[in-house]
């Protein structure tokens, strides 16, 4: 240690003031953290003097050496350290590893219509026919299946020979067969444009039209339903008017500092009205200013689009992010603009101190669970484990899932799934196939090694393991985790010669045994109804008359299992099929 601090020391002795981006790198000469400073130097030494709380501790305690690039501005900084962020996924850097994107909803440019959900903008063109972004894709959904309700619009992506159910419900003109005045079309975009930029003036009259044209003809069940939807808007869909009507689009950034957490707010300002708001709290690592000003310049290639200027609290710095986003950004000082930001800055402020102690009891459950895993196998650091489990029907249908926890939480985007070669029952097999196809995958192609892997079994199943991984040359501890007779997991098997480590079953570490489980086993258990029904739906369509290779190709590719394809009418296969075989399908289905 006295080692490692002195090479720090005379590392640091020679580091310039200069603006650059500096990467902190753990014992295994692993990148850890990416950060930038308008003062290398100083930024740089104040990681090392002093006393540190939280996530800064903790990194600081792994840290045992650094590398530095000097640029020649902060713009360009932060560009670097955004890259650089993106290529070593470092650990600590949390926002950027988490790449969730926010839906939209589109009115496709076409002569008729659709309403649709993306969250991918890539490929999109032009960006005045997008609204949102929306919270959750629920809340996205919601709307676009109230306005369809209301507007019939089309539905088909492409058109079909003759009207289908939405025509017959009276959610479809049914453009495919009819002629349709273009005006109305326009009327209804026009309509619908406008509620979702947040007028909702147009709708909310006429459907009160509707419903007193209703109750006048004593329909009065067609009269509920739509005060339902007027309710509906009323409660869920009107948003809060801000006093600011110049219609200019603009995102506002709020934050709170609570107890080495920050919080953070983004208002989506649309049409004098906040449309949506978005709320996260990260822990903090860096300067409260560098964590924020970071937030505000990776929030924006999420797929999110940018507005026309955002508001920013005052300790960001405003001519970098303007530099970098290419738009206006402002730190309101007086007046309505002010206002704004410190609405959002309350807001952040009462997010964070409601959800707080759930904040640290999900910690518990899950980052000092992990340490507590890692402690108990005697293992210098635990970032990354592979868990697997197998699963077949008496032999058939042969699969094993991967699923990935780095620093306790599960990282979806790195689950495996393995179709197993063995078309009998050998667990044995099984484990020895799945290990090495994983494995030798991570040789050649030179992935990211987890510290541990967790097999689903017993000592042979462990054994199995850990000499394939010693056939490959690969040092990575193997355990697996043991039932009693209620069939709920109370031991660990670890260690060389294997023993039996008993967890208790109210602590956080079980919890978290538990939840990796959990997560491991529903994973391979859907893909192997997935596998299943795939091959029942292979059968199924063999015996189908009118179905050759062609079609049963494409029904494959197109619906994948059983269920997808049951839950098509008549009218939709026809859509799909000619009338004959549309009818021998669905009678075959129905029987079956």
């Amino acid at each position: 240690m006295d080692q490692i601090r002195q090479h720090i020391k005379q590392k640091l002795s020679l580091v310039p003031n200069l603006p650059g981006c500096y990467l902190m790198k753990n014992k295994d000469n692993v990148i850890i953290y990416v950060g930038k400073a308008k003062k290398l130097k100083n930024r740089l030494s104040s990681y090392f003097r002093g006393q540190h709380t939280g996530k800064t501790a903790k990194l600081v305690s792994e840290i045992v050496d650094f590398e530095y690039v000097v640029v020649g501005s902060e713009t360009e900084s932060l560009i670097l350290e955004i890259n650089l962020i993106k290529k070593h996924d470092p650990k600590y850097n949390i926002l950027l590893r988490d790449d969730k994107s926010y839906p939209y909803i589109e009115l496709t440019n076409e002569s008729v219509p659709r309403l649709s959900i993306i969250r991918h903008l890539g490929r999109k063109k032009t960006t005045d026919r997008l609204y949102g972004p929306y919270p959750n894709v629920t809340a996205a959904r919601e709307t676009v299946n109230l306005l369809n309700r209301i507007y019939p619009l089309r539905k088909c992506r492409t058109y079909n020979k003759r009207p289908c159910l939405y025509y017959h419900i009276g959610q479809c003109l049914g453009y495919c067969a009819n002629k349709i005045d273009d005006n109305k079309i326009k009327e209804m975009e026009k309509e619908i444009r406008e509620f979702l930029r947040g007028n909702h003036s147009f709708v909310t009259e006429k459907l009160e039209n509707q419903m007193k044209m209703y109750s006048d003809n004593l329909e009065f069940e067609k009269a509920k339903e739509i005060k339902e939807l007027l309710d509906y808007i009323k409660i869920t869909l009107q948003k809060q008017k801000v006093e600011i009507n110049d219609n200019i689009d603009r995102d506002v950034f709020g934050y709170y500092e609570f107890k080495g957490y920050m919080s953070i707010q983004v208002f989506f300002i649309r049409n004098g009205k906040i449309q949506e708001r978005i709320a996260k709290t990260i822990p903090l690592v860096d300067t409260v200013s560098e964590e924020l000003t970071r937030f505000i310049a990776s929030f924006y290639f999420k797929n999110i689009l940018l507005p026309k200027e955002i508001f920013v609290p005052s300790i960001v710095d405003t001519n970098i992010l303007e530099n970098y986003l290419k738009i206006s950004v402002k730190a309101p000082i007086k007046g309505l603009k002010e206002k704004l930001v410190n609405m959002a800055c309350e807001n952040a402020k009462i997010k964070i101190t409601n959800d707080y102690e759930l904040i640290k009891k999900d910690e518990n459950k899950t980052i000092n669970a992990n340490e507590e895993l890692m402690n108990i196998l005697k293992m210098d650091k635990l970032d990354r484990i592979e868990l697997f489990d197998n699963s077949n029907l008496f032999g058939t249908f042969n699969v094993s899932g991967m699923v990935v926890f780095k620093g306790g939480l599960p990282s979806k985007n790195d689950y495996c799934k393995f179709k197993i070669s063995i078309d009998k029952n050998d667990d044995y097999g099984t484990m020895r196939e799945v290990i090495y196809r994983r494995y030798f995958r991570v040789i050649m192609d030179d992935l990211e090694k987890p510290d541990l892997i967790i097999v689903d079994g017993g000592i042979g199943q462990i054994n199995v393991a850990r000499q394939v991984l010693k056939d490959l040359n690969l040092n990575i501890k193997v355990v697996g985790l043991k039932k009693d007779a209620k069939h709920t997991t109370d031991s660990l098997l670890a260690n060389d010669p294997i023993e039996e480590i008993k967890i208790d079953k109210k602590s956080n570490l079980f919890y978290y045994l538990e939840r990796m489980q959990d997560e491991v086993h529903n994973f391979t258990i859907n893909y192997h109804k997935k596998i299943r029904s795939k091959g029942s739906l292979e059968s199924i369509l063999d015996n189908v008359e009118g179905i050759g290779k062609v079609r049963k190709k494409e029904l494959l590719k197109k619906y994948k299992t059983i269920t997808k394809l049951k839950e098509l009418s008549l009218e939709q296969l026809n859509e799909i099929l000619p009338n004959r075989v549309a009818l021998n399908l669905y009678n075959y289905l129905k029987e079956k």
